[in-house]
């Protein structure tokens, strides 16, 4: 049978209407209740208003259900009252498991009430019934589970959009005490601002799969990650490409925003890289501008992905910015230009921390040969990059460079 007001005969048992044992809604629901209670431990948990109101009242709806469903009745008004009321469970913090095992413990002893008085010659009726409530149980759980979840979803869905306007009242310079209330975070005194980076992801290039489908399952995994790593404390801005992360900066942030960063790699399914910069509530709009020309930085210089904090690229930082000086260091690099092989050799090596296998074999060439390359760099430049002032300056070129 279907909510649609279809109509079938009612079901029976020694010659009785099989509803006949569940009529009297208050007295049954009171045992039931008592049942629920006694049986499912989360119940006993529950305030006694609840116990005593919306509990009671949903279980005599639910017999009312029951009842007009083994009469062969049409019943769209209860399912509607049912959702209604699961709503309103949703909104209290009711768990939606202790709600369908207390369904299931009541069709138990709903189901001992009616046949009690079977007899053999009951077999197909009672295969009936048990048919009809498979049919009972899939209409008030379907019907449970989809006013939970429609709630959830407005409910995550306003939070979604109240921490939204925070994160960017804060990027931009302006939160409210007012907006802080409305989403439940106190604004902390100072915050690591975390730029990031999110690549591609291998599958978003495949031709047989979606792209934006790929793209947005890779950030919902990122965003659940950190989520679960840091709770609401995170005030995050993403897209699939990347974006800024807001965190409290009341512990020191090296070591863990690294394994943060690890973590939400790991989860992607792709290399992040962020860069980091701790600031003052005012000076949260500046820290996210020099966060992202960071972050920029890192990836025209081609460093490998990680966590990269501005103290600690404050040189690199400083060397890109516009002036003569960083002119005169690009122009360090000029005889160079001829031998782009040469050139790429050094932006490996320098980017590998001097690793000369791990040089070798990124380029598919033999150690000697990159030794052989870096001599020819130190005859064309007079900077030798085997010593620490060469390389020092080589570096320094090769950054001015990216910039210029």
């Amino acid at each position: 049978m279907t909510t649609s007001g279809a109509v079938r005969a009612g079901l029976t048992i020694s010659g009785k209407p099989m509803s006949a044992p569940l009529r009297d809604v208050r007295a049954v629901a009171r045992r039931m209740v008592g049942h629920f209670v006694d049986n499912v431990i989360p119940c006993a948990t529950l305030p006694g208003d609840i116990i005593g109101g919306n509990v009671t009242a949903v279980t005599r709806l639910c017999l009312e259900l029951s009842v007009s469903m083994l009469d062969g009745k049409d019943i769209p008004a209860k399912t509607d009252r049912l959702a209604d009321a699961a709503a309103g469970w949703a909104r209290e913090g009711v768990p939606i498991d202790t709600i369908l095992h207390s369904i299931h413990e009541g069709f138990k002893v709903g189901i001992d009430l009616v046949v009690v008085n079977a007899t053999v010659h009951d077999y197909h009726n009672v295969v009936d019934a048990a048919k009809r409530v498979v049919e009972m149980l899939d209409i008030m759980t379907a019907t449970i589970a989809r006013a939970y979840v429609r709630e959830h979803k407005a409910v995550v869905g306003e939070h979604h959009t109240a921490v939204h306007t925070l994160t960017s009242a804060l990027l931009g310079g302006h939160p409210t005490s007012t907006m802080a209330r409305e989403c439940g975070i106190t604004i902390a005194d100072q915050y690591s601002v975390l730029a990031l980076h999110i690549p591609k992801h291998p599958d978003e290039q495949l031709p047989m799969l979606d792209g934006k489908v790929v793209a947005r399952r890779k950030l919902r995994r990122l965003q659940a990650e950190l989520a679960t790593r840091r709770g609401e404390q995170a005030l995050a801005l993403l897209s699939v490409d990347g974006g800024t992360i807001l965190l409290p900066a009341t512990t020191p942030a090296g070591e863990t925003l690294a394994e943060l960063v690890v973590q939400l790699s790991v989860a992607a399914r792709v290399p992040v890289t962020a860069a980091v910069v701790t600031a003052s509530v005012a000076e949260v709009p500046g820290a996210a501008d020099r966060a992202h020309e960071v972050l920029d930085m890192v990836s025209r210089l081609k460093c490998v992905p990680g966590l990269y904090r501005f103290e600690d690229m404050a040189l690199e930082y400083q060397l890109t910015r516009p002036g003569p000086g960083r002119e005169f260091l690009g122009s360090l690099l000029d005889p160079v230009d001829a031998y782009p092989e040469l050139l790429e050799t050094l932006k490996l090596h320098i980017s590998n921390n001097l690793n000369r296998q791990r040089t070798a074999r990124l380029l598919h060439i033999h150690t000697n040969t990159v030794d052989y390359r870096l001599r020819r760099v130190g005859l064309l430049t007079g900077l030798d990059p085997t010593v620490t002032s060469g390389l020092w300056r080589l570096r320094s070129a090769l950054i001015a460079r990216t910039f210029s």
